[in-house]
């Protein structure tokens, strides 16, 4: 199986740390010269790998960490995304009016033709995900939503390598509501820091 990150910012660089822990290799793009931050990923570790946007969406799961405006214009790099997971790591302002009442992962899923979607990673602030997830004996909490159950067990397994406690919240529809960020009304579990303890 192998991994990107497709955006840089303060998530993107939170997810790279989380893979640098645990060892596993990750290629990162932006839309910029990989020459641009090569220095950034090197300073992170040796297995986050610097990469073009195009040779990055070869990854079998990709986590979207950019800004939720840019997303359309990532989904262009392929004509299709059969068989990839798209791991949706942003959160977005515009209020439900404005998405015709989806949650912002159902707009992201229709952007990315063919992929199975699983909205994850995006309710922790970037400062709480850049932290170790081994917390008091517990490991942080990460919510996943998704409508495919291969997807999210898929993700839920690299989660769980990653040093965190997957939690699945069901479909689209219903758990992907629960972790949306919205205007004035945010999901009931939208930046809850939680710790899971395996009794």
């Amino acid at each position: 199986m192998s991994y990107a990150i497709i955006g840089f910012g303060k998530i993107g660089q939170a997810l790279a740390r989380a893979f640098a822990r645990s060892g596993i290799e990750v290629s990162v793009a932006t839309t910029r010269d990989p020459a641009s931050f090569a220095s950034h990923t090197a300073a992170i570790g040796p297995t986050i790998i610097p990469k073009t946007l195009a040779e990055a969406v070869k990854a079998d799961i990709i986590f979207l960490a950019v800004r939720f405006e840019s997303h359309p214009e990532v989904a262009k790099t392929l004509p299709n995304w059969k068989g990839k997971i798209i791991i949706d790591a942003m959160n977005t302002q515009a209020p439900l009016e404005q998405l015709d009442g989806l949650p912002s992962s159902a707009v992201v899923a229709k952007a990315f033709t063919g992929a199975d979607l699983v909205k994850g990673f995006n309710h922790l602030a970037a400062a709480v995900l850049d932290q170790d997830p081994s917390v008091h004996g517990g490991r942080r909490v990460v919510f996943l939503a998704s409508d495919d159950d291969r997807a999210a067990a898929e993700t839920g397994a690299l989660a769980e390598q990653l040093g965190f406690a997957p939690i699945k919240l069901g479909g689209l529809s219903e758990g992907g509501l629960l972790v949306h960020a919205r205007g004035n009304s945010w999901g009931q579990l939208i930046f809850k820091d939680l710790i899971k303890f395996d009794r």
